[in-house]
């Protein structure tokens, strides 16, 4: 029972394996902004009371297992996750004072999966993509 969180009355573990992709699966860019992001994730998903468990930047898309209180729906805290993290990196590195807006960074839709007694595997899998995509990579050069 350790591992669970708690509410005012209700005990949980709700865990997501989320990914999703900057638009157009920009590289250039998003090699460029990859060491800046991990942290702003985590600081977004603690105002929406969330925690990123694991993550990982690949070259063109994210990979997060996120734990979410269930007073949250899922898509609310990866909306909020995305947006206020496309605002950021408009007013920080894209030299803009004001809103982002009629612009995105990241693409529309998201991947989100459960999490129940695979997590181990989870982590496993989002350490390990990059790894995995190389190794796939070389294998089609034949």
């Amino acid at each position: 029972m350790d591992d669970f969180e708690s509410l005012s009355h209700s005990r949980w573990e709700c865990k997501y394996h989320v990914v999703f992709i900057p638009k157009c699966r920009r590289k250039v860019l998003y090699e460029q902004l990859r060491g800046h992001l991990g942290e702003i994730f985590r600081k977004l998903a603690q105002q929406k009371e969330s925690r990123v468990e694991e993550g990982h930047l690949m070259v063109d898309h994210v990979h997060m297992l996120l734990s979410i209180p269930p007073k949250y729906a899922v898509s609310q805290v990866v909306g909020y996750i995305k947006g206020k993290s496309a605002i950021h990196l408009a007013r920080v590195y894209g030299e803009r004072k004001q809103n982002y807006v009629g612009q995105h960074f990241w693409a529309r839709g998201y991947f989100v999966s459960t999490v129940g007694r695979d997590e181990q595997v989870i982590r496993e899998y989002i350490r390990n993509q990059e790894h995995e995509d190389q190794r796939l990579d070389q294998l089609r050069l034949w």
